[in-house]
């Protein structure tokens, strides 16, 4: 399943309503999906928060952010709670999701490719947490998937000075798994659908079940993790075996 962004003409800018959209898509998937794929159409995955949103009156059909700020900060912050589920759904959605990145990843861009499990990145992607430069914070989720990728120390060196990162920064810390020419960036994507769907549904579910928190596990409790899940697994196998030679089958 592909997930696209498509409003080229402004770069994939991003809104609160898109954002419920995608929480609905990510908590609505058939069970039948394995992967989900997050792209942006055009040169741009996203240039991150349309930046009417930050104008007096806002973006028609959209919350008028400045004018909620008459509410108190406490209304404010319950609001932007259910901005964040549009990105935080995807790392609880069932399916393994990829982030297919393409030319400028800013603000929200890289956050949402942050909600996903994997990045692979076209060789002129551009990551950036830029909402320093508005003067705001990120608050989508952001801050804690790139501490848990590149360390607190160099997450708040690039949310202090909005720095780009490019794709050979992105691969060497670990932001994105594969770099590739943007050309193949489809090709390179499918390849690796491909491979997922290759493994048997239960193991790739497993697996993904044992590397999703791992950052906040000990070393016993991730233990623990992987004997469940290959105790399950096992099981599971020696059933359907079972169910194959069992007499009259």
């Amino acid at each position: 399943m592909r997930v696209t962004l498509d409003a080229p003409t402004c770069r994939n800018a991003q809104v609160p309503t898109m954002w419920a959209e995608m929480e609905r898509l990510a908590t609505t998937l058939p069970p039948e999906i394995r992967v989900v794929v997050l792209t942006g159409e055009g040169p741009a995955f996203s240039a991150g928060l349309d930046r009417g949103m930050l104008t007096p009156g806002g973006v028609d059909g959209e919350p008028d952010l400045l004018g909620l700020t008459a509410d108190g900060p406490e209304a404010l912050a319950d609001l932007i709670e259910t901005f964040q589920h549009g990105f935080t759904a995807w790392r609880e959605c069932p399916a393994l999701v990829v982030a297919a990145v393409q030319g400028p990843a800013i603000g929200a861009g890289f956050q949402l490719a942050l909600a996903a499990d994997l990045r692979i990145v076209a060789t002129d992607v551009r990551f950036a947490m830029a909402e320093v430069t508005l003067g705001l914070v990120p608050d989508l989720g952001g801050t804690h998937a790139l501490t848990s990728l590149v360390g607190p120390s160099r997450a708040l060196e690039l949310c202090l000075t909005g720095r780009s990162i490019d794709a050979h920064e992105a691969v060497a810390t670990g932001i994105a798994s594969l770099a590739v020419e943007p050309d193949q960036l489809d090709a390179t994507v499918d390849d690796l659908v491909a491979a997922v769907l290759g493994a048997p549904e239960n193991t790739m579910r497993e697996m993904l079940g044992l590397f999703r928190g791992i950052e906040s596990r000990t070393a016993a409790e991730q233990q623990r993790t992987e004997r469940g899940a290959q105790a399950r697994i096992l099981c599971a196998m020696t059933a359907a075996m079972r169910g194959r030679t069992r007499p009259g089958a």
